[in-house]
């Protein structure tokens, strides 16, 4: 019987206490035997590295690597240091507040295995909070007017997405190990504190990917987790590498985008963040600061999304009487959020 390909699955984790133990675990109940887990702990300062050294004491495909914490601006060198340890095939994702249902290896590979040129594999996902009791949204949409791009078909394709918003979930990734080494490893570029769309702009002109239309996940959204953190820095970073894309690659076949709509789409897109990062400074009673976010959306960027300037008015008030945003939010009916 010819042996299965063994997955090397990444995992950098920092002060994941609460979760990582529900992340190890949806690994341990995979259908697919055939993997490693890679614990990258970036110096956690609570029980994170007591409960990764418990579970690689049951199992040994479990290997743990604690480091002092250098952390997510440098996010590129723990995912670097552990792909070089990496002995799979393929490269998965998973981060240590995230987890997977039990059959995503079992399915990827699988895939992967059919198409030999296909440098990828990504599924959908499900948004939850953190104790998963809620699922916010699944992504990506099926009926999205870009949906016809999820499969990089061909290679390149998936930029037309890529240059405005990231449609693939970091926990679904499966990379063909080849295909990775050969862009030089994971990316991390404009100060971003993260790997996967700046490593995904590597790959998309790779080759093609994998799109399996099936929920293999679920990755929780809470106020005090980087995407929540640094908005406004993650979208300043998007804007520039999407410039610097189009800079590169000026006659690219596939690309339906130019840099005039690339410049509006992130005008709003900054008004948006500024406000976001506003909302969640208020959660975590960062009151000051929170004004000063608030008020970056409401006076640049021109006249792009007035209604999130008018929602940026009302936070600043808040803001300033140390208002409770959350309850609101849920008095309207609207999406609320925990610190944790």
């Amino acid at each position: 019987m010819e042996k299965r390909p063994l997955v090397s699955i990444i995992t950098p984790t920092y002060n994941h206490e609460k979760y990582l133990a529900d992340c190890i675990d949806s690994v341990l109940k995979q259908s697919y035997s055939e993997w490693e887990m890679i614990i990258l702990n970036d110096g956690s300062t609570d029980r994170t590295a007591e409960i990764a050294a418990a579970h690689q004491d049951i199992d040994s495909r479990i290997k743990v690597v604690n480091q002092q914490n250098i952390g997510i601006f440098r996010l590129s060198e723990t995912y670097n240091k552990a792909l070089g340890m990496a002995d799979g095939n393929y490269i998965a994702i998973l981060e240590g507040d995230d987890c997977w249902a039990p059959q995503k290896l079992e399915i990827q590979v699988a895939e992967m295995q059919k198409d030999p040129n296909a440098v990828l594999c990504w599924s959908m996902a499900r948004c939850v909070n953190a104790d998963k009791s809620l699922v916010y949204y699944t992504a990506p949409d099926l009926d999205a007017v870009d949906a016809g791009f999820y499969n990089n078909d061909p290679a390149g394709s998936i930029m037309n997405i890529f240059l405005y918003r990231n449609c693939i979930p970091a926990l679904t990734i499966l990379i063909k190990k080849e295909a990775l080494l050969q862009i030089g490893g994971f990316k991390q570029v404009f100060n971003l504190p993260l790997v996967d769309l700046p490593t995904l702009y590597e790959l998309a002109v790779a080759g093609r990917f994998i799109f399996i239309p099936e929920t293999l996940g679920d990755w929780r959204n809470y106020a005090t987790q980087v995407t929540k953190t640094y908005p406004a820095v993650m979208t300043e970073g998007f804007y520039k590498m999407a410039k610097q894309f189009l800079k590169s690659h000026p006659a690219a076949a596939s690309l339906t985008v130019d840099v005039k709509e690339i410049d509006r789409y992130y005008a709003g897109r900054m008004v948006i963040a500024f406000a976001r990062s506003g909302r969640y400074k208020l959660i975590r009673k960062e009151y000051s600061s929170a004004r000063k976010d608030y008020v970056k959306a409401i006076s640049g960027y021109g006249i792009a999304e007035p209604v999130w300037k008018l929602r940026a008015v009302v936070g600043w008030v808040f803001s300033l009487f140390h208002l409770d945003v959350e309850g609101l939010s849920k008095v309207l009916g609207k999406r609320s959020y925990s610190k944790r």
